[in-house]
């Protein structure tokens, strides 16, 4: 093989990275990304424009893949010793080390890059996102609360997504972010319930690690609690109107189901709660709020 045809990605290294990184969890995060750049579009000219909405999407899908593949870098090691995680493409071999940082700086780049055609303040403001992606695989080594890493981290996307559009800080924005972070928070308290015992064989830090099963799954209905009181802070902040409401309505309605199938003694429907409902309700308020602008006059 030429050293030309060496340097060329084969295609079974780019699905393996797509694997890694779980491309198709880009649904929780992106719908909020667009509520926010969308009520900016609202609020400016009442025009959506698709180039900076496809920005907005490199961006976030540039940033969320390269803190996947850190997360999985970091910590192939405990993923190794972990029977849930063993099978993941960096502890079997499926990908090396090298090809997964290769996806990582490439991915870091993109969202550098988009961020930059977006206007200063974005790229002013890019390297700062950086840092909670980073720092979140590390924060189950230091504190028992990683979750509120990885809320902050994922509470930039909407703010993210209206500076895209405006260039300007909007408190809004930081209402809607905080009610992501917190909610992201929230299911990943349930999420982790799954590993207690592993996590504390290996001394990986979370609060089912430390505290138990039931006050991770009390803690994470307090988290959606205040998520939804976000949520309605927030509509009433950018003056939503009907259909707004009614995707608050299905929210409510879902977190509700989301509680009713975990039980901190009961987590065998806990794939259903974290992949199903929460891919649900990022996907229904994105719908009810592009068809709340659009009725108060949005113009595609």
């Amino acid at each position: 093989m030429s050293s030309a045809s060496a340097a060329i990605p084969q295609p079974g290294r780019t699905k393996a990275f797509l694997r890694l990184v779980m491309i198709e969890h880009s649904v929780f995060a992106l719908p909020f990304a667009y509520i926010a750049a969308l009520t900016a579009m609202f609020q400016w000219d009442r025009n959506i424009h698709w180039g900076r909405l496809l920005l907005v999407t490199v961006c976030m899908v540039g940033l969320r893949t390269f803190a996947m593949a850190v997360n999985r870098i970091i910590d192939r090691e405990i993923d190794a010793r972990n029977p849930r995680t063993a099978h993941r493409e960096l502890v079997t071999g499926a990908m090396s080390v090298k090809h997964a940082w290769t996806g990582a700086l490439i991915a870091l780049v993109v969202f550098l890059g988009s961020a930059a055609l977006l206007n200063p303040l974005c790229l002013a403001l890019a390297p700062i996102a950086v840092i909670p992606m980073v720092v979140y695989p590390y924060g189950k080594r230091f504190t028992n609360f990683p979750q509120a890493i990885l809320g902050l981290a994922q509470a930039m996307g909407p703010v993210g997504g209206w500076l895209a559009i405006t260039g300007e800080w909007s408190w809004d924005a930081v209402i809607l972010g905080l009610a992501v972070g917190i909610w992201i928070g929230g299911f990943d308290l349930i999420y982790a319930c799954q590993d207690i015992d592993t996590d504390r064989e290996t001394g990986v830090m979370s609060v089912p690690a430390r505290f138990g099963a039931p006050a991770a799954i009390h803690g994470a209905r307090v988290c959606h609690v205040l998520t939804t009181v976000l949520l309605v802070w927030y509509a009433v902040a950018t003056d939503a109107g009907t259909f707004f409401w009614l995707g608050l309505m299905i929210v409510a309605g879902a977190f509700v189901y989301e509680h009713s199938i975990v039980r901190p003694h009961d987590l065998s429907r806990l794939n259903r709660a974290f992949f199903s409902v929460n891919g649900f309700i990022g996907i229904a308020l994105f719908v009810c709020a592009l068809l709340d602008l659009l009725v108060r006059g949005l113009t595609v």
